[in-house]
């Protein structure tokens, strides 16, 4: 899990220009994905203020500081500065004052401003760190985007996950991570998968190596994360299991707590396993449009039924 993001990762991120060059940021860290807006504090209120999130001014406070008077802001600079607080981003156009910059570099407390409208930019920033502070654990598997679903690949090493990948990417589908996925807890529906930055694009496939998609089959076959729509395992084929032959109830999978349709796949010479991936795909979507293609044969089979019995 994922407990602190570098200051240094969110400016470059956000594009911030940074007002205080002479404070040393990078040992600061963002432990949390919510912001503040200082509306109270800058009224001298510090009751249950929230100092371990960015702080956010926007227009709103910016207007307001500037109807008060240096006497009245220094305090409020003074203690709202050495509250240990992380950063102090001034948004829509606006910039701070000398003394707040003073006391900010006296108090080792960055100071960044950007362009882009506060409410904007605050949906952005909390949407990314979320991501980024999202509890995150690594697994064995494969992830591809096809047809705007997020498969995940799973099963024993050596059984055809990686083979399936690259057919599909010859397809024209899109690989995200081989080997090992890391998946993001975004939020209680949402699972966001992407690939450790050492392995991104590259396949492993026996008997010829590490090849690399980005460069072999263009930017258009890779993708950097995507949801987990779905879960594939894919095993060996057993005579003596019963398989879901119909598709009435789903199975699911759980990781970190959030549930994921799963399917098992059998495998023996012969099945194709890229287009059983695509048709699982195709039909995982038409069933979150409301088709369920087994519920419309069970439905057909008991009106027949019906009929024959009233007949």
């Amino acid at each position: 899990m994922a407990s602190s993001v570098a200051l240094s990762k969110v400016v470059e991120k956000m594009n911030l220009k940074n007002v205080t060059p002479d404070v040393d940021m990078t040992p600061i860290r963002i432990t949390t994905p919510e912001i503040n807006r200082p509306a109270l504090q800058l009224t001298g209120y510090f009751e249950h203020f929230a100092s371990e999130r960015v702080q956010i001014v926007g227009y709103v406070e910016y207007t307001y500081l500037q109807g008060m008077s240096m006497t009245e802001k220094l305090p409020i600079y003074e203690r709202f500065i050495s509250s240990k607080i992380p950063c102090i981003i001034y948004t829509s156009m606006t910039k701070p004052d000398e003394e707040l910059l003073r006391i900010a570099n006296l108090y080792g407390v960055p100071v960044f401003i950007t362009d882009k409208a506060t409410s904007a930019f605050m949906a952005e920033i909390i949407r990314w760190l979320n991501v980024e502070l999202a509890p995150c654990i690594s697994i064995h598997g494969v992830l591809v985007d096809v047809f705007g679903e997020g498969v995940l690949l799973m099963g024993e090493s050596g059984i055809g996950k990686s083979e399936a990948a690259l057919e599909l990417i010859r397809r024209g589908h899109r690989l995200i991570s081989d080997d090992v996925v890391e998946i993001r807890k975004v939020s209680d529906e949402s699972l966001v998968g992407s690939a450790p930055n050492i392995t991104k694009h590259f396949i492993e496939l026996r008997g010829i190596g590490i090849i690399d998609v980005k460069t072999l089959y263009g930017v258009e076959a890779v993708r950097d994360t995507h949801s987990i729509d779905m879960v594939i395992k894919l095993e060996e084929w057993n005579r003596d299991k019963e398989y879901d032959r119909m598709g009435l109830e789903e199975e699911y999978t759980e990781f970190l707590g959030n549930r994921v349709v799963c399917h098992s796949i059998p495998i023996r010479p012969g099945r194709n396993l890229a287009i059983i991936v695509e048709t699982a795909a195709v039909n995982h979507r038409q069933k979150k449009m409301g088709y369920n293609a087994a519920q419309e044969l069970y439905n057909r089979v008991q009106q027949s039924l019906v009929k024959k019995r009233d007949s």
